[in-house]
């Protein structure tokens, strides 16, 4: 039995990779929960992996988790650029 992989199996499983090595990094506390490392890592995994859903074999409760996982990562990050900005204009 051969399995061929498709562009976007590569896709989701870099993007596994990713949350996976982010999630390791944290715990091994080589990484911050509110740094922008750690939440660039998740929002590219989630992507990488949402695309392989959309692309590949669909599962919708897959999706919807992948889909928030997204959106809170971008939401950390926006969070974190709206906060340096405010200590920038703040610093003495």
């Amino acid at each position: 039995m051969e399995t061929h992989f498709l562009w976007h199996d590569w896709v989701g499983l870099a993007g596994v990779g990713l949350v996976l090595i982010a999630f390791f990094m944290l715990q091994a506390r080589q990484l911050s929960g509110q740094s922008y490392v750690y939440q660039s890592m998740n929002l590219l995994g989630a992507l990488g992996i949402l695309l392989s859903l959309i692309f590949g074999e669909f599962n919708l409760s897959a999706f919807l988790q992948e889909l928030a996982w997204f959106l809170i990562s971008g939401y950390g990050i926006a969070r974190g650029v709206r906060e340096r900005r405010a200590a920038k204009f703040t610093a003495p």
